[in-house]
């Protein structure tokens, strides 16, 4: 009977978490709700998640993803040489005469300089050619357009056109810069770093200082040291884009049964998924679930698409797994420490900024404890048995 009722407590306390005090889910738990809608848990508010093993694809895809944000969520942007004239720009039209009684010529000069702007039209007044054409034509193209103008008119006329300022190809760039401005952008075309270094440079350290670009209705963030490393992230900027630096050192967290749990900071690297767990002094070996290393992370939703296949993917949307306020969607990641491998993955797995890492505790912890609980009342009782038995027989 006895054995029965042990196991019986066993088999209720698998079932029923609740049972007794734990500092988080357990594994069967966990994996139990992946993939479950909010009217499936029973809970209105119920964040809906999935959960992806990690593997060698899936620390590969992440990685490789990680390195190439930019320039595949933006493109490379406007490369150099197809840059135009907007209006509000400065310019200069330089108009050169063979002869000296022509037009713009002097006797003491066969040229003239004159400066314009373009006006909101796109258009600029030249001296007798009347109202020119320049927005959305290259530099070439206007000049081209004004040398036309004036055949007839000059003495064999030629044209150089010099940009002064380009008030239509600005960007943005604040936050953690030395001097945060409006930079304006030449006309050969410049990259992310060069607008940055225009700006005073970054102000604090590279491996903590996130660059965020928008452009339009689209954006992508990634690490200033990676534009450095991984020169096609440092993508063409184009005119109008907002460019947002922020300060803000790498950390994870750690919680469950591992020797320590706290917040950590990367420090001045990368850190893959088993340098995170090692840092925090590794698991409980009497009561972590080798099973149970977890990873909670907002994932970027092109990833998560990538690793449950676009038709999970998508029904896992129609099921209520909602995307937070920069589109990312929630994933559980899970490594299963008890398979040999898992160490070579997870060497290559990356942790994110603010990743919550989760250990689970074994089962058998638990049905310790319950035992552990339901024993002191018994204890207590056969010694107050005992007691009274005692005194029965002294009576007698």
């Amino acid at each position: 009977m006895k054995r029965i009722g042990v196991l019986f407590l066993v088999s209720a306390l698998a079932s029923c978490q609740s049972a007794v005090p734990g500092e988080g889910p357990l594994t069967g738990a966990i994996l139990s709700d992946a993939g479950k809608s909010a009217d499936e848990l029973h809970r209105e508010s119920a964040t809906v998640y999935e959960v992806v093993d990690v593997d060698s694809r899936s620390a590969g895809t992440i990685s490789a993803y990680s390195k190439t944000t930019l320039s595949k969520r933006l493109g490379f942007g406007g490369r150099p040489g197809n840059a135009t004239i907007g209006i509000g720009d400065r310019l200069v039209v330089s108009i050169f005469e063979a002869g000296a009684d022509g037009l713009f010529s002097t006797s003491k000069s066969k040229s003239a300089k004159i400066d314009v702007v373009v006006q909101p039209n796109g258009q600029a007044a030249i001296p007798y050619v009347g109202e020119v054409r320049f927005a959305g034509l290259t530099l070439e193209e206007a000049r081209q357009g004004i040398v036309e103008a004036l055949k007839g008119k000059a003495v064999e006329p030629d044209v150089i056109i010099t940009s002064l300022d380009t008030a239509s190809r600005k960007v943005t760039v604040t936050g953690a810069v030395n001097r945060p401005s409006v930079v304006p952008l030449n006309l050969s075309g410049e990259q992310l770093t060069d607008v940055i270094t225009k700006a005073g440079g970054v102000r604090g350290e590279t491996y903590d200082t996130f660059v965020t670009i928008t452009r339009g209705n689209k954006s992508g963030t990634v690490l200033m040291s990676t534009l450095i490393s991984n020169p096609s992230e440092n993508i063409w900027v184009q005119a109008g884009d907002e460019i947002t630096l922020v300060e803000d050192p790498r950390q994870f967290t750690i919680l469950g049964s591992t020797k320590i749990n706290k917040r950590r900071a990367f420090g001045s690297r990368d850190l893959s998924l088993i340098e995170a767990v090692g840092m925090s002094g590794g698991g409980d070996d009497y009561a972590t679930d080798a099973q149970g290393f977890f990873v909670f992370r907002y994932e970027e939703p092109e990833i998560a698409a990538a690793l449950l296949g676009r038709a999970r993917y998508d029904a896992m949307l129609r099921n209520g797994m909602r995307p937070d306020r920069y589109g990312r969607v929630p994933l559980v990641y899970r490594l299963d420490m008890s398979r040999p491998d898992s160490l070579l993955s997870g060497q290559t797995f990356p942790v994110n900024n603010r990743d919550i890492i989760y250990v689970s505790r074994h089962i058998t912890t638990d049905i310790s404890k319950f035992l552990g609980i339901v024993g002191k009342p018994l204890q207590v009782a056969n010694s107050g048995a005992s007691v009274m038995h005692r005194a029965a027989d002294m009576g007698d």
